[in-house]
């Protein structure tokens, strides 16, 4: 298949990107840089640089199979503090994206959602037909662009997945033995963040809260591997519906509270990583825990490496390196 990657260049969608190559599509990247590296996209991939809100018209013609949509900011404690930001460029973005396959003809959209949009769940593990209550403009944000993909698949016939990303981490090792990892710059994730401690490039590691109901103070999130998560991508695409919105979590059922990620950054790499507790950060929920049985069950989806300890040696290579 001809396929369109926006966001190409970022952690999770230059991964997808990769496995795309691997299973012999042609991948067209579109990408502004602003978060993303152009080092991170495979080789193989043709690259365009621009946003989708500027180019997309030009860029996606009717040749093209289907779209993977990763374009978006993600820092949900930003999102809190410009709010404009979040809304101008995921959700505006995403309906300019929606015209122009609508003028081109392209039926079919895998969208990079986030469990963020459930908040403070009722309970856990979270299915995916629970209460969302988007706690930050970023999970509004994106669940307002899962609520215009299923009006697009009713009143236009799109072939609509959205997944919806518990924590991700991990680094993708390729058929050559590169590695590719996380580049966020400033990097706002936790393994990362304790990776970069552990290496001396940071004095410590801000915790943020440390009075949450949970069994140590801190919040507790699933977290999963990105090349598990890239994997679901492709089952997506091999399972879509004409007029037909699907919503698939994914994550690995199982919580780790912040304190027992350090805890394992530590085992792994023999390395301290001192610690500082600061304020609650806005926004966050308390726990986030998946249910991916629909995802395995209809996407034939199954974890590869769900071990935590797995992910941090995989991050911890990459860094190295």
């Amino acid at each position: 298949m001809r396929l369109l990657v926006t966001g190409g260049a970022g952690y999770i969608g230059s991964v997808v990107t990769a496995l795309l190559l691997d299973s012999g599509h042609d991948v067209v990247v579109l990408d502004d840089l602003s978060t993303g590296h152009q080092v991170a996209i495979p080789k193989g991939a043709q690259f365009v640089h621009g946003r989708v809100h500027d180019v997309i018209g030009e860029v996606l013609t009717p040749d093209f199979d289907a779209v993977l949509h990763f374009a978006a900011f993600i820092a949900a404690g930003e999102s809190v503090r410009k709010p404009e930001k979040y809304w101008e460029n995921n959700l505006i973005g995403s309906l300019r994206l929606l015209d122009a396959m609508r003028s081109a003809g392209v039926r079919r959209l895998v969208f990079s959602s986030t469990a963020n949009v459930y908040g403070d769940p009722d309970a856990v593990p979270i299915p995916e037909t629970a209460v969302t209550r988007p706690p930050n403009p970023y999970a509004a944000s994106k669940l307002a662009v899962d609520h215009a993909l299923a009006g697009e698949a009713t009143a236009h016939g799109l072939a609509a997945v959205s997944l919806r990303y518990f924590n991700v981490a991990g680094a993708h090792v390729r058929a050559d033995g590169s590695l590719m990892g996380e580049r966020h710059d400033p990097e706002t994730h936790l393994i990362p963040i304790a990776l970069q401690v552990a290496a001396g490039r940071r004095d410590k590691l801000e915790l943020y809260g440390d009075d949450y109901p949970t069994p140590d103070g801190t919040c507790v999130r699933d977290y999963i591997h990105v090349t598990d998560l890239a994997a679901a991508h492709l089952l997506a695409l091999s399972t879509m519906e004409p007029g037909t919105h699907r919503v698939f979590n994914l994550g690995n059922g199982n919580g780790f509270s912040n304190r027992q990620v350090v805890d394992v950054v530590r085992e792994v790499t023999g390395h301290p990583v001192p610690t500082e507790i600061g304020p609650r950060r806005e926004g966050d929920p308390v726990t986030l825990v998946a249910s991916s049985e629909k995802a395995q069950r209809e996407l034939g989806w199954k974890p590869a490496k769900p071990a935590l300890s797995q992910m941090v040696a995989d991050a911890w290579e990459f860094l190295r390196r």
